[in-house]
């Protein structure tokens, strides 16, 4: 009876045991529904393929992304487990140098280590998932590296577009730019240049509300601001970055990340200096042989440190909290010593022994292409001209030099060209090509720079207002006085109008300061006369008085297309002759120009904007000499920036004349009142104003000549 109950006790214990594994298994086993068996990496091509085999087909698109800095690309396999959990492989391919599988969780993630950013592409073949990634470096296809696949023929139709760009202040006082695109096709390619940081979206559109400049500084990160721009049909954002700093990218799906994070000094750094990144390491050693320290340099980073037997001495030093790379290049600076770095293999040599290697393998090259066999290569030009680019392969520049059909090692610029010394071309105008005849290096060359210059020239359309208005305003009052009587038939006084019967005249008046004509108009009269009831005594008063006021407005609008770098004049008016003497004494007709010229020479900034250097001249017809006809000038030249579309006023001119005129009798004309009736008064305010429009237009898709 006691065994019986021992049974059923452990039976018990058993089943219970078993309840708890199947119920602590049971998400694993769900977690684990598919699993990675294997990878692998293959060379097919100008490709490199990296191959993941899996337990059965997937049931769910995995996420993929790339990092800039290091260049790496992620995949996350969701619901997928790993037998391994964790496994490195090292590769030390020509691009793909190592990948790591880690399981996390549910999900399994393959980070591929890369030599450079590439484009790719993925496929999923039955139980296998592809990545194939070229080779080829973008800068040899003439394009950008992207961090996404490339583009079907089929969605390059439809062009990608930005759709939003945002900010966000990140942990740690890091400003992360965030870019929303409508396809993860986009091509793109990130550069630092100078103090900013360069993102170019190839291919893609950007709409014209997030064409400008974003202030971020109230964020208190190290990006102050970022000035979005349309550059050759491309996306491009520049990022403004302040202080000492450090960046990093990443794209997933259409979304496009670009952190900088500030970098704070430490200040028990021994030395501080920009480009050291690595892990920090403290050495303190006395009279340590150079050998043995290198050594310890080898084991703290994992390199393969092959060092120079000439390499020699001892060395007594104290580093406290340095990147590793900072203090191997201060161990060798002390030392004399030099590096070179191939892959994860480090080699140490003085530096008289580096560069003598240096320049035999220098030498030995030289050699192999004064040996290697010449080939030849036909490069059809689409819009420069086959002799242009000829000179500038010969290294005599585009606009001059001697045209000579084949080059020579001793001619002229030969420091210059690019062709090695065996190498010769061509050109053949008719056709417009080039033939080129070099080792594959040279020819390599040779298409990669054609590749960059051979490329459709950017056009402008430039218009400019000449707006003129005259506002002109004159007044003139006049008097005219009478006085006459008659006694007896005699005459007294002095009239200028028999208004009187028998009363004589000789039509003289006794005071005459009538108003002036204005512009041929004579003025309106009025006159009065007074006199007694024998009608012997009279005063006739005449009155005249004209106003004129006018305002006028003179609108010329020249305009012109030109590409850019390229000046470009548009003029119109009228020549006029004059007589000029000749060294014989005898006298030619010559011609003198009064036009309306617009002279101007466009240049495309990098950021989208239009630097012009113009001339406006506008002449007109002025008033005739005894030597002919003078010209009235209005001009200005200058060099002015302008935003693409943007509206300047460029020059202007503003004149105001203003003259009061006044004749009058002595004394009498200074009395109150009635002095208006001894003098007369001619008030003049003439105003004129000249300004000068400009507004460039970058011309595309979008903007067309009306």
């Amino acid at each position: 009876m006691t065994l019986a109950r021992w049974y059923r006790a452990l039976a018990g214990a058993a089943r219970m045991a078993m309840a708890l594994l199947l119920v602590i298994a049971a998400p694993a086993a769900l977690a684990q529904s598919n699993r990675i068996k294997s990878v692998d990496v293959s060379m097919v091509g100008e490709q490199t393929v990296f191959t993941i085999e899996l337990e059965r087909p997937l049931a769910q698109k995995p996420a993929d992304f790339t990092t800039q800095n290091p260049a790496r690309l992620a995949i996350d396999f969701f619901d997928t487990g790993f037998a391994n959990r964790r496994a490195q492989y090292d590769y030390g391919g020509k691009l793909v140098k190592s990948a790591n599988v880690v399981q996390i969780g549910d999900r399994t993630r393959v980070i591929l280590d890369l030599t450079r950013n590439a484009t790719y592409r993925t496929d999923q073949r039955g139980n296998y998932f592809v990545v194939a990634l070229d080779n080829v470096a973008p800068a040899l296809k003439n394009a950008a590296p992207t961090f996404a696949p490339a583009a079907t023929p089929a969605a390059a139709a439809a062009r990608p577009s930005v759709r939003n760009v945002d900010f966000r202040r990140g942990a740690d006082g890091a400003g992360r730019v965030v870019v929303d695109l409508s396809s993860r096709d986009s091509g793109i390619n990130i550069a630092q240049q100078g103090k900013n940081i360069v993102v170019d979206f190839l291919g893609t559109t950007l709409p014209d509300n997030l064409r400008r400049r974003f202030d971020v500084s109230d964020f208190g990160t190290p990006v102050q601001g970022m000035h979005a721009s349309d550059t050759n049909g491309n996306a491009r954002l520049t990022i403004e970055p302040r202080g000492n700093w450090e960046y990093s990218s990443y794209q997933t799906d259409t979304q496009f990340v670009v952190e900088v994070r500030p970098v704070k000094e430490d200040p028990t750094k021994l030395i501080s200096g920009p480009g050291y990144r690595g892990e920090r390491l403290s050495l303190n050693f006395q009279n340590i042989d150079i050998r043995s320290l290198l050594q310890v340099f080898a084991d703290f980073t994992n390199l393969n440190i092959i060092t120079s037997e000439s390499v020699q001495g001892n060395l007594t030093l104290r580093l406290k909290d340095v990147p590793w790379d900072q203090a191997l290049q201060i161990v060798m600076d002390a030392k004399g010593l030099a590096s070179r770095r191939n892959g994860n293999v480090l080699w140490v040599a003085p530096k008289a022994e580096l560069q003598t290697k240096e320049k035999l393998e220098l030498e030995s090259q030289q050699q192999i292409n004064d040996l290697e066999p010449i080939r030849s290569q036909v490069f059809q030009l689409n819009y420069q001209r086959a002799e242009d680019v000829r000179k500038m392969l010969l290294g005599m520049g585009a606009g001059g030099g001697a045209v000579a059909a084949v080059s020579t090692a001793g001619s002229a610029g030969a420091s210059a060209r690019m062709l090695s010394r065996r190498g010769s071309l061509t050109a053949d105008a008719r056709t417009n090509q080039l033939f080129v005849s070099d080792i594959a290096s040279k020819l390599e060359e040779v298409q990669n720079f054609i590749g960059k210059i051979d490329i459709p020239v950017r056009q402008v359309i430039i218009e400019a207002r000449i707006v003129e208005a005259t506002d002109s305003f004159s007044r003139n009052l006049g008097v005219k006085l009478g006085f006459a009587g008659q006694y007896n038939n005699a005459r007294v006084g002095n009239t200028y109008n028999n208004v009187l019967p028998g009363a004589t005249s000789d039509n003289g008046p006794f005071l005459s300061l009538p108003a002036g004509a204005i512009n041929g108009t004579n003025p309106a009269n009025i006159a009065v006369s007074l006199f007694n009831s024998a009608a012997t005594k009279f005063l006739a008063l005449e009155l005249s008085a004209l106003e004129a006021d006018g305002k006028g407005k003179i609108i010329s609008s020249p305009r012109v297309v030109t590409a850019n770098n390229i000046k470009a004049l548009i003029e119109q008016g009228t020549e006029l002759p004059y007589q000029a003497a000749t060294s014989s004494g005898a006298t030619s007709v010559q011609f003198r120009k009064a036009n309306l010229k617009l002279e101007v020479t466009p240049q495309i900034t990098p950021e989208g904007n239009v630097l012009l250097d113009v001339d406006v001249n506008k002449d007109s017809v002025g008033i005739q000499t005894t030597s002919g006809f003078a010209i009235d000038t209005k001009h200005v030249q200058t060099q002015v920036l302008v935003e693409n579309g943007g509206t300047v006023v460029i020059g202007g001119i503003y004149t105001q004349t203003e003259s009061n005129e006044t004749d009058k009798v002595p004394l009498l004309g200074d009395i109150p009142v009635l002095g208006y009736l001894f003098k007369n008064n001619a008030k003049v305010r003439n105003r004129t104003e000249l300004l000068v429009f400009l507004t460039p237009r970058i011309l595309n898709e979008s903007v067309s000549l009306r």
